[in-house]
Protein backbone atom coordinates (compact mmCIF):
# COMPACT_ATOMS: atom_id res chain seq x y z
CA UNK A 1 0.00 0.00 0.00
CA UNK A 2 1.50 3.34 -0.71
CA UNK A 3 0.95 6.90 0.42
CA UNK A 4 -1.14 7.98 -2.64
CA UNK A 5 -3.61 5.07 -1.86
CA UNK A 6 -3.67 4.86 1.80
CA UNK A 7 -7.13 6.24 2.36
CA UNK A 8 -9.01 3.34 0.80
CA UNK A 9 -9.28 1.40 3.77
CA UNK A 10 -11.17 3.47 6.25
CA UNK A 11 -13.39 3.90 3.12
CA UNK A 12 -15.53 0.68 4.63
CA UNK A 13 -16.71 3.10 7.56
CA UNK A 14 -19.42 4.68 4.75
CA UNK A 15 -17.50 8.13 4.69
CA UNK A 16 -15.80 9.43 1.66
CA UNK A 17 -12.89 11.23 1.18
CA UNK A 18 -14.39 14.12 1.66
CA UNK A 19 -16.04 12.97 4.91
CA UNK A 20 -13.11 12.33 6.35
CA UNK A 21 -12.55 15.94 5.55
CA UNK A 22 -15.02 17.62 7.22
CA UNK A 23 -14.16 15.70 10.52
CA UNK A 24 -10.96 16.47 10.41
CA UNK A 25 -11.81 20.05 10.28
CA UNK A 26 -14.40 19.94 12.69
CA UNK A 27 -12.09 18.53 14.86
CA UNK A 28 -15.11 15.60 15.67
CA UNK A 29 -14.54 13.86 18.62
CA UNK A 30 -16.72 11.03 17.28
CA UNK A 31 -14.38 10.03 15.33
CA UNK A 32 -11.28 10.50 17.43
CA UNK A 33 -9.48 6.67 17.32
CA UNK A 34 -12.04 5.76 14.89
CA UNK A 35 -9.04 7.27 11.98
CA UNK A 36 -6.03 8.90 11.89
CA UNK A 37 -4.92 11.85 9.19
CA UNK A 38 -1.25 11.33 7.49
CA UNK A 39 -0.02 14.49 5.99
CA UNK A 40 2.96 14.25 3.37
CA UNK A 41 4.35 17.44 3.85
CA UNK A 42 5.23 16.48 7.33
CA UNK A 43 5.77 12.87 7.34
CA UNK A 44 3.61 12.97 10.84
CA UNK A 45 0.10 11.08 11.45
CA UNK A 46 -2.66 12.81 13.80
CA UNK A 47 -5.87 12.19 15.40
CA UNK A 48 -8.78 13.92 13.62
CA UNK A 49 -9.06 15.94 17.05
CA UNK A 50 -5.41 17.53 16.57
CA UNK A 51 -4.88 21.24 17.37
CA UNK A 52 -2.40 21.85 14.80
CA UNK A 53 -3.06 23.59 12.10
CA UNK A 54 -5.53 21.81 9.41
CA UNK A 55 -3.45 20.90 6.35
CA UNK A 56 -4.79 20.86 2.90
CA UNK A 57 -6.72 18.73 1.32
CA UNK A 58 -4.28 17.50 -1.33
CA UNK A 59 -1.78 16.52 1.66
CA UNK A 60 -3.93 14.16 3.42
CA UNK A 61 -4.10 10.34 3.62
CA UNK A 62 -6.65 8.77 5.78
CA UNK A 63 -5.79 5.14 7.81
CA UNK A 64 -8.35 2.89 9.99
CA UNK A 65 -5.52 2.61 12.46
CA UNK A 66 -2.39 3.71 14.02
CA UNK A 67 -0.93 1.05 12.31
CA UNK A 68 -1.79 1.51 8.80
CA UNK A 69 -0.03 4.62 9.25
CA UNK A 70 3.06 3.68 10.53
CA UNK A 71 3.36 1.24 7.85
CA UNK A 72 3.10 3.88 5.21
CA UNK A 73 6.15 5.74 7.07
CA UNK A 74 4.15 8.30 9.09
CA UNK A 75 5.26 8.60 12.54
CA UNK A 76 2.70 9.76 15.86
CA UNK A 77 2.49 13.21 16.01
CA UNK A 78 3.81 14.99 19.21
CA UNK A 79 0.77 17.44 20.17
CA UNK A 80 -2.29 15.32 19.55
CA UNK A 81 -0.27 12.08 20.68
CA UNK A 82 -2.44 9.40 18.62
CA UNK A 83 -1.16 6.69 21.75
CA UNK A 84 -3.77 8.54 23.42
CA UNK A 85 -6.94 7.86 21.38
CA UNK A 86 -9.75 5.54 22.74
CA UNK A 87 -10.39 2.42 20.68
CA UNK A 88 -13.19 0.87 18.75
CA UNK A 89 -15.81 -1.23 20.56
CA UNK A 90 -16.70 -4.41 19.99
CA UNK A 91 -19.55 -3.78 17.34
CA UNK A 92 -17.81 -1.57 15.07
CA UNK A 93 -17.95 -4.04 11.91
CA UNK A 94 -14.88 -6.00 12.80
CA UNK A 95 -15.30 -9.71 12.83
CA UNK A 96 -15.49 -11.86 15.94
CA UNK A 97 -11.93 -13.57 15.47
CA UNK A 98 -10.19 -10.33 14.34
CA UNK A 99 -11.78 -8.27 17.57
CA UNK A 100 -11.11 -11.35 19.50
CA UNK A 101 -7.36 -11.47 18.51
CA UNK A 102 -6.82 -7.43 18.78
CA UNK A 103 -8.30 -7.61 22.11
CA UNK A 104 -5.41 -10.12 23.52
CA UNK A 105 -2.78 -8.52 21.15
CA UNK A 106 -3.90 -5.05 23.18
CA UNK A 107 -3.10 -6.37 26.44
CA UNK A 108 0.17 -7.86 25.53
CA UNK A 109 -0.23 -11.62 24.75
CA UNK A 110 2.57 -11.73 21.85
CA UNK A 111 4.59 -10.08 24.09
CA UNK A 112 5.33 -13.50 26.14
CA UNK A 113 3.69 -15.67 23.19
CA UNK A 114 3.74 -16.46 19.35
CA UNK A 115 1.50 -15.89 17.03
CA UNK A 116 1.02 -20.21 16.74
CA UNK A 117 0.16 -19.94 20.29
CA UNK A 118 -2.34 -16.97 20.03
CA UNK A 119 -4.12 -18.50 16.72
CA UNK A 120 -4.32 -21.55 19.00
CA UNK A 121 -5.84 -20.25 21.50
CA UNK A 122 -8.63 -18.78 19.68
CA UNK A 123 -9.21 -21.98 17.67
CA UNK A 124 -8.12 -21.23 14.17
CA UNK A 125 -4.92 -22.21 12.08
CA UNK A 126 -1.96 -19.45 12.30
CA UNK A 127 -2.54 -18.98 8.50
CA UNK A 128 -6.19 -17.77 9.16
CA UNK A 129 -5.52 -15.67 11.88
CA UNK A 130 -3.07 -13.78 10.10
CA UNK A 131 -5.47 -13.37 7.32
CA UNK A 132 -8.44 -12.05 9.14
CA UNK A 133 -5.99 -9.61 10.80
CA UNK A 134 -4.89 -8.17 7.12
CA UNK A 135 -8.31 -8.32 5.72
CA UNK A 136 -9.86 -6.67 8.71
CA UNK A 137 -7.45 -4.48 10.21
CA UNK A 138 -5.20 -4.20 7.57
CA UNK A 139 -2.06 -5.66 9.57
CA UNK A 140 -0.44 -8.22 10.91
CA UNK A 141 -0.67 -9.75 14.24
CA UNK A 142 3.28 -8.70 14.92
CA UNK A 143 2.44 -4.92 13.44
CA UNK A 144 -0.68 -4.13 15.45
CA UNK A 145 1.74 -5.73 18.64
CA UNK A 146 4.73 -3.49 17.87
CA UNK A 147 2.51 -0.72 17.23
CA UNK A 148 1.05 -1.05 20.75
CA UNK A 149 4.29 -1.47 22.25
CA UNK A 150 5.67 1.74 20.72
CA UNK A 151 2.41 3.19 21.45
CA UNK A 152 2.70 2.42 25.14
CA UNK A 153 5.99 3.30 24.90
CA UNK A 154 6.19 7.07 23.50
CA UNK A 155 3.30 7.54 26.22
CA UNK A 156 6.08 6.64 29.08
CA UNK A 157 8.30 8.98 27.64
CA UNK A 158 5.91 11.82 27.83
CA UNK A 159 4.23 11.03 31.10
CA UNK A 160 6.78 9.33 33.82
CA UNK A 161 9.98 9.42 35.02
CA UNK A 162 10.20 5.71 34.16
CA UNK A 163 14.16 4.98 33.24
CA UNK A 164 14.34 4.19 29.26
CA UNK A 165 15.35 0.16 30.16
CA UNK A 166 12.08 0.03 33.04
CA UNK A 167 9.95 1.64 29.61
CA UNK A 168 11.36 -1.07 27.48
CA UNK A 169 10.09 -4.05 29.75
CA UNK A 170 7.14 -2.15 30.22
CA UNK A 171 6.16 -1.72 26.73
CA UNK A 172 6.49 -5.53 25.94
CA UNK A 173 10.14 -5.57 23.98
CA UNK A 174 12.48 -8.38 24.95
CA UNK A 175 15.53 -6.36 25.29
CA UNK A 176 16.33 -2.57 25.64
CA UNK A 177 18.67 -2.59 22.31
CA UNK A 178 15.42 -4.17 20.47
CA UNK A 179 13.29 -1.26 21.99
CA UNK A 180 15.74 1.19 20.81
CA UNK A 181 15.98 0.05 16.99
CA UNK A 182 12.52 -0.24 16.80
CA UNK A 183 11.77 3.77 18.31
CA UNK A 184 14.31 4.42 16.30
CA UNK A 185 12.92 2.37 12.90
CA UNK A 186 9.39 4.03 13.97
CA UNK A 187 10.44 7.75 14.94
CA UNK A 188 13.52 8.71 13.49
CA UNK A 189 14.92 9.08 16.56
CA UNK A 190 16.31 7.31 19.76
CA UNK A 191 13.80 7.42 22.82
CA UNK A 192 16.31 8.98 24.71
CA UNK A 193 15.88 12.15 22.32
CA UNK A 194 12.51 12.17 22.64
CA UNK A 195 12.98 12.11 26.17
CA UNK A 196 14.80 15.36 26.37
CA UNK A 197 12.53 16.85 23.92
CA UNK A 198 9.59 15.85 26.07
CA UNK A 199 10.88 16.89 29.80
CA UNK A 200 8.41 14.57 31.45
CA UNK A 201 7.14 16.51 34.71
CA UNK A 202 5.65 13.37 36.58
CA UNK A 203 7.65 12.81 39.89
CA UNK A 204 9.05 9.73 41.01
CA UNK A 205 7.69 7.24 43.34
CA UNK A 206 6.12 4.10 43.69
CA UNK A 207 3.07 4.42 41.05
CA UNK A 208 3.11 5.31 37.04
CA UNK A 209 0.41 7.98 36.55
CA UNK A 210 -0.94 7.66 32.79
CA UNK A 211 -4.05 9.30 30.95
CA UNK A 212 -6.70 7.31 29.27
CA UNK A 213 -8.91 9.25 26.71
CA UNK A 214 -12.53 8.31 25.94
CA UNK A 215 -14.72 10.29 23.55
CA UNK A 216 -17.18 12.71 25.27
CA UNK A 217 -19.68 12.60 26.93
CA UNK A 218 -18.22 10.48 29.47
CA UNK A 219 -20.22 10.21 32.76
CA UNK A 220 -18.19 8.96 35.10
CA UNK A 221 -20.18 9.77 38.35
CA UNK A 222 -22.47 7.66 37.16
CA UNK A 223 -19.98 4.59 36.67
CA UNK A 224 -19.17 5.04 40.01
CA UNK A 225 -21.83 4.99 41.55
CA UNK A 226 -22.55 1.73 40.40
CA UNK A 227 -19.63 0.15 40.79
CA UNK A 228 -19.48 1.56 44.46
CA UNK A 229 -22.50 -0.55 45.08
CA UNK A 230 -21.17 -3.60 44.25
CA UNK A 231 -17.53 -2.95 45.66
CA UNK A 232 -15.99 -6.46 46.70
CA UNK A 233 -14.78 -5.55 49.98
CA UNK A 234 -10.82 -6.18 50.25
CA UNK A 235 -10.75 -5.47 46.90
CA UNK A 236 -11.68 -2.52 45.63
CA UNK A 237 -12.99 0.76 47.19
CA UNK A 238 -14.57 4.20 45.74
CA UNK A 239 -14.23 6.83 47.64
CA UNK A 240 -16.52 9.80 45.85
CA UNK A 241 -15.18 9.81 42.08
CA UNK A 242 -11.87 8.08 43.11
CA UNK A 243 -11.51 4.21 42.09
CA UNK A 244 -9.17 2.17 43.83
CA UNK A 245 -8.60 -1.43 43.84
CA UNK A 246 -5.83 -4.36 44.14
CA UNK A 247 -4.38 -6.24 40.88
CA UNK A 248 -3.30 -9.27 40.24
CA UNK A 249 -2.08 -9.87 36.85
CA UNK A 250 -0.46 -13.19 35.74
CA UNK A 251 1.14 -13.52 39.14
CA UNK A 252 2.19 -10.13 39.41
CA UNK A 253 0.48 -8.07 42.12
CA UNK A 254 -0.12 -4.30 42.92
CA UNK A 255 -2.64 -1.64 42.81
CA UNK A 256 -4.68 1.12 40.74
CA UNK A 257 -6.04 4.20 41.42
CA UNK A 258 -8.48 5.82 38.93
CA UNK A 259 -10.11 9.56 38.71
CA UNK A 260 -11.71 11.83 36.47
CA UNK A 261 -9.10 14.13 34.48
CA UNK A 262 -8.67 17.56 35.43
CA UNK A 263 -7.92 19.40 32.20
CA UNK A 264 -9.95 16.70 30.09
CA UNK A 265 -13.74 16.59 30.06
CA UNK A 266 -13.14 12.44 28.70
CA UNK A 267 -10.19 10.75 30.29
CA UNK A 268 -9.31 9.28 33.38
CA UNK A 269 -6.07 9.59 35.18
CA UNK A 270 -4.86 6.51 36.50
CA UNK A 271 -2.00 5.36 38.68
CA UNK A 272 -0.91 2.04 38.86
CA UNK A 273 1.67 0.43 41.45
CA UNK A 274 5.35 0.11 39.86
CA UNK A 275 5.15 -3.23 40.80
CA UNK A 276 2.62 -3.83 38.30
CA UNK A 277 5.37 -2.61 35.54
CA UNK A 278 5.78 -6.30 33.70
CA UNK A 279 2.24 -6.37 32.88
CA UNK A 280 1.17 -2.88 32.30
CA UNK A 281 -0.54 -3.39 28.84
CA UNK A 282 -2.71 -5.67 30.40
CA UNK A 283 -3.49 -3.61 33.36
CA UNK A 284 -4.32 -0.89 30.82
CA UNK A 285 -6.84 -2.65 28.58
CA UNK A 286 -8.28 -4.45 31.42
CA UNK A 287 -8.81 -0.53 32.83
CA UNK A 288 -10.20 0.63 29.40
CA UNK A 289 -13.02 -2.23 29.37
CA UNK A 290 -13.68 -1.76 33.19
CA UNK A 291 -14.89 1.94 32.61
CA UNK A 292 -15.50 1.31 28.84
CA UNK A 293 -13.85 4.11 27.69
CA UNK A 294 -14.31 2.60 24.03
CA UNK A 295 -17.62 3.17 23.68
CA UNK A 296 -19.11 5.74 21.32
CA UNK A 297 -21.67 7.09 22.61
CA UNK A 298 -23.05 9.99 20.27
CA UNK A 299 -23.65 7.00 18.25
CA UNK A 300 -25.56 5.07 21.25
CA UNK A 301 -27.24 8.38 22.07
CA UNK A 302 -28.77 8.59 17.82
CA UNK A 303 -30.18 4.94 18.15
CA UNK A 304 -31.64 5.02 21.64
CA UNK A 305 -32.71 9.01 22.19
CA UNK A 306 -35.53 7.98 19.97
CA UNK A 307 -37.45 5.67 22.06
CA UNK A 308 -39.90 7.20 24.44
CA UNK A 309 -39.06 4.73 27.12
CA UNK A 310 -35.58 6.12 27.30
CA UNK A 311 -35.38 9.37 26.05
CA UNK A 312 -35.28 11.06 29.13
CA UNK A 313 -32.33 9.16 30.68
CA UNK A 314 -30.87 9.65 27.34
CA UNK A 315 -31.31 13.04 27.31
CA UNK A 316 -30.02 13.69 31.37
CA UNK A 317 -26.86 11.16 31.34
CA UNK A 318 -25.76 10.91 27.31
CA UNK A 319 -22.61 9.79 28.46
CA UNK A 320 -23.42 6.86 30.37
CA UNK A 321 -21.39 4.13 30.16
CA UNK A 322 -21.97 0.41 30.74
CA UNK A 323 -19.46 -0.94 33.48
CA UNK A 324 -17.21 -3.38 32.69
CA UNK A 325 -14.84 -5.90 34.45
CA UNK A 326 -11.06 -5.35 35.60
CA UNK A 327 -11.52 -9.71 35.52
CA UNK A 328 -14.33 -11.78 33.88
CA UNK A 329 -14.09 -14.24 36.25
CA UNK A 330 -14.28 -11.90 39.35
CA UNK A 331 -17.40 -10.78 37.75
CA UNK A 332 -18.93 -13.78 36.98
CA UNK A 333 -18.21 -15.03 40.64
CA UNK A 334 -20.07 -11.79 41.76
CA UNK A 335 -22.77 -12.58 39.26
CA UNK A 336 -23.56 -15.92 40.44
CA UNK A 337 -23.36 -14.51 44.55
CA UNK A 338 -26.19 -12.17 43.99
CA UNK A 339 -28.50 -14.18 42.08
CA UNK A 340 -32.16 -13.00 43.98
CA UNK A 341 -30.94 -10.98 46.82
CA UNK A 342 -30.13 -7.71 46.95
CA UNK A 343 -27.28 -6.30 45.66
CA UNK A 344 -26.00 -4.84 49.37
CA UNK A 345 -26.62 -8.57 50.56
CA UNK A 346 -24.68 -9.71 48.34
CA UNK A 347 -21.51 -7.66 48.49
CA UNK A 348 -21.74 -8.91 52.28
CA UNK A 349 -21.39 -12.67 50.69
CA UNK A 350 -18.39 -11.48 48.20
CA UNK A 351 -16.39 -10.46 51.41
CA UNK A 352 -17.33 -13.32 52.78
CA UNK A 353 -16.03 -15.25 50.28
CA UNK A 354 -12.45 -13.23 49.76
CA UNK A 355 -11.56 -13.29 53.50
CA UNK A 356 -12.33 -17.17 53.47
CA UNK A 357 -10.74 -18.28 50.33
CA UNK A 358 -9.00 -15.39 49.18
CA UNK A 359 -5.51 -14.86 48.92
CA UNK A 360 -3.50 -12.00 50.59
CA UNK A 361 -2.28 -9.07 48.06
CA UNK A 362 0.53 -7.94 49.98
CA UNK A 363 1.48 -5.33 47.40
CA UNK A 364 -1.84 -3.19 47.68
CA UNK A 365 -2.47 -0.91 50.67
CA UNK A 366 -4.01 -2.87 53.79
CA UNK A 367 -7.62 -2.05 53.06
CA UNK A 368 -7.35 -3.39 49.68
CA UNK A 369 -5.01 -6.49 50.11
CA UNK A 370 -7.28 -9.17 49.56
CA UNK A 371 -7.75 -11.32 46.23
CA UNK A 372 -10.52 -13.39 44.53
CA UNK A 373 -9.81 -17.02 45.17
CA UNK A 374 -8.98 -18.22 41.62
CA UNK A 375 -11.00 -20.89 40.06
CA UNK A 376 -8.64 -23.54 40.71
CA UNK A 377 -8.79 -22.77 44.57
CA UNK A 378 -13.01 -22.98 44.41
CA UNK A 379 -13.24 -25.95 42.56
CA UNK A 380 -10.26 -27.68 45.07
CA UNK A 381 -12.54 -26.12 47.79
CA UNK A 382 -15.73 -27.88 46.79
CA UNK A 383 -19.35 -27.15 47.37
CA UNK A 384 -19.76 -28.06 50.59
CA UNK A 385 -17.09 -25.27 52.43
CA UNK A 386 -17.94 -22.91 50.56
CA UNK A 387 -21.67 -22.80 51.16
CA UNK A 388 -20.32 -21.83 55.11
CA UNK A 389 -20.36 -18.26 53.89
CA UNK A 390 -23.85 -18.66 53.99
CA UNK A 391 -24.71 -19.38 50.64
CA UNK A 392 -27.11 -22.10 49.44
CA UNK A 393 -25.81 -25.26 48.56
CA UNK A 394 -27.37 -24.93 44.70
CA UNK A 395 -25.11 -22.25 44.48
CA UNK A 396 -22.17 -22.68 46.08
CA UNK A 397 -21.82 -25.96 43.07
CA UNK A 398 -23.29 -23.42 40.93
CA UNK A 399 -19.68 -21.50 41.64
CA UNK A 400 -17.75 -24.93 42.03
CA UNK A 401 -18.98 -25.84 38.05
CA UNK A 402 -18.30 -22.67 36.90
CA UNK A 403 -14.70 -22.27 38.88
CA UNK A 404 -13.82 -26.05 36.97
CA UNK A 405 -15.37 -25.10 33.41
CA UNK A 406 -12.55 -21.50 33.45
CA UNK A 407 -9.88 -24.04 34.86
CA UNK A 408 -9.69 -26.05 32.04
CA UNK A 409 -10.02 -23.76 29.62
CA UNK A 410 -13.97 -24.72 28.66
CA UNK A 411 -15.88 -21.11 29.39
CA UNK A 412 -13.30 -17.86 28.46
CA UNK A 413 -14.35 -15.09 30.43
CA UNK A 414 -12.02 -12.61 28.88
CA UNK A 415 -13.23 -9.41 27.23
CA UNK A 416 -14.01 -9.60 23.66
CA UNK A 417 -14.78 -13.36 23.81
CA UNK A 418 -17.82 -14.76 21.71
CA UNK A 419 -20.65 -13.79 23.79
CA UNK A 420 -22.94 -16.24 22.19
CA UNK A 421 -21.03 -19.32 22.33
CA UNK A 422 -20.28 -18.12 25.97
CA UNK A 423 -23.83 -17.44 26.80
CA UNK A 424 -24.91 -20.97 25.97
CA UNK A 425 -21.50 -22.45 27.49
CA UNK A 426 -22.76 -20.45 30.64
CA UNK A 427 -26.45 -21.49 30.49
CA UNK A 428 -25.79 -25.52 30.42
CA UNK A 429 -23.96 -25.51 33.51
CA UNK A 430 -26.25 -26.01 36.85
CA UNK A 431 -27.88 -22.87 38.13
CA UNK A 432 -27.23 -20.22 35.19
CA UNK A 433 -30.08 -19.05 33.87
CA UNK A 434 -30.21 -16.56 30.62
CA UNK A 435 -30.52 -13.24 33.27
CA UNK A 436 -26.81 -14.53 34.93
CA UNK A 437 -25.51 -15.55 31.34
CA UNK A 438 -26.36 -12.01 29.90
CA UNK A 439 -25.26 -9.63 32.76
CA UNK A 440 -21.50 -11.53 32.46
CA UNK A 441 -21.41 -11.12 28.89
CA UNK A 442 -22.41 -7.78 29.30
CA UNK A 443 -19.69 -6.71 31.77
CA UNK A 444 -17.21 -9.21 31.65
CA UNK A 445 -17.03 -9.84 27.46
CA UNK A 446 -17.98 -6.07 26.97
CA UNK A 447 -20.45 -7.19 24.92
CA UNK A 448 -22.29 -3.91 24.28
CA UNK A 449 -25.77 -5.84 22.70
CA UNK A 450 -25.96 -7.69 25.68
CA UNK A 451 -29.72 -7.72 26.94
CA UNK A 452 -31.20 -8.96 30.10
CA UNK A 453 -35.01 -9.65 28.69
CA UNK A 454 -35.75 -11.58 32.20
CA UNK A 455 -34.59 -8.52 34.29
CA UNK A 456 -37.96 -7.16 36.42
CA UNK A 457 -36.97 -3.27 36.21
CA UNK A 458 -36.07 -4.10 32.60
CA UNK A 459 -40.02 -5.83 32.21
CA UNK A 460 -41.55 -3.04 34.27
CA UNK A 461 -40.25 0.01 32.13
CA UNK A 462 -40.92 -1.78 28.99
CA UNK A 463 -44.42 -2.93 30.29
CA UNK A 464 -44.47 -6.68 29.64
CA UNK A 465 -44.55 -9.69 31.47
CA UNK A 466 -42.46 -11.95 29.56
CA UNK A 467 -38.85 -12.10 28.63
CA UNK A 468 -39.71 -12.88 25.03
CA UNK A 469 -41.93 -9.93 24.87
CA UNK A 470 -39.21 -7.27 26.52
CA UNK A 471 -36.71 -8.88 23.41
CA UNK A 472 -39.23 -7.89 20.63
CA UNK A 473 -39.22 -5.05 21.89
CA UNK A 474 -35.72 -4.13 22.27
CA UNK A 475 -34.89 -4.98 18.64
CA UNK A 476 -34.95 -1.18 17.94
CA UNK A 477 -32.14 -0.64 19.96
CA UNK A 478 -29.44 -3.04 18.65
CA UNK A 479 -26.86 -3.08 18.47
CA UNK A 480 -26.57 -1.25 21.54
CA UNK A 481 -29.00 -2.81 24.07
CA UNK A 482 -26.87 -3.09 27.26
CA UNK A 483 -26.80 0.75 27.00
CA UNK A 484 -30.41 0.95 27.41
CA UNK A 485 -30.46 -1.40 29.79
CA UNK A 486 -28.36 0.93 32.09
CA UNK A 487 -30.51 3.90 31.20
CA UNK A 488 -33.71 1.50 32.10
CA UNK A 489 -31.91 0.73 35.44
CA UNK A 490 -30.48 3.89 36.34
CA UNK A 491 -34.04 5.97 35.37
CA UNK A 492 -35.40 3.12 37.78
CA UNK A 493 -33.53 4.30 40.62
CA UNK A 494 -33.30 7.98 40.27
Amino acid sequence: MGRGDSYEWVMDTAMDHDGYLAAMRARDARFDGVFYVGVTTTGVYCRPICPARTPGADRCRFYGSAALAERDGFRACLRCRPELAPGNASVDAVPALARAAARRIDAGYLNDHSVDQLADRLGVTDRHLRRALESQLGASPLELAQTRRLALAKQLLHDTRLGLAEIAFAAGFASVRRFNDAFRARFGRPPSALRREVAPTAEPGDAIKLRLDARPPFDWRSLCAFLAARAIPGVEQIDGEIYRRGVVVDGVAGWLEARPSKNRAAAVELRVAASLAPRLMAVLARARALFDLDAHPLAIVERLAGDRRLAASVRARPGLRVPGAFDGWELAVRAILGQQIAVSAATTLAGRLVTRFGEPNAAAPAELDRVVPSPARLAAAGAVEIATIGLPAQRARTIVALAEAVATGAIDLTAGADPEATIAALCALPGIGPWTASYIAMRALAWPDAFLGGDLIVRRALDVTTAAAAERRAERWRPWRAYAVLHLWTGASS
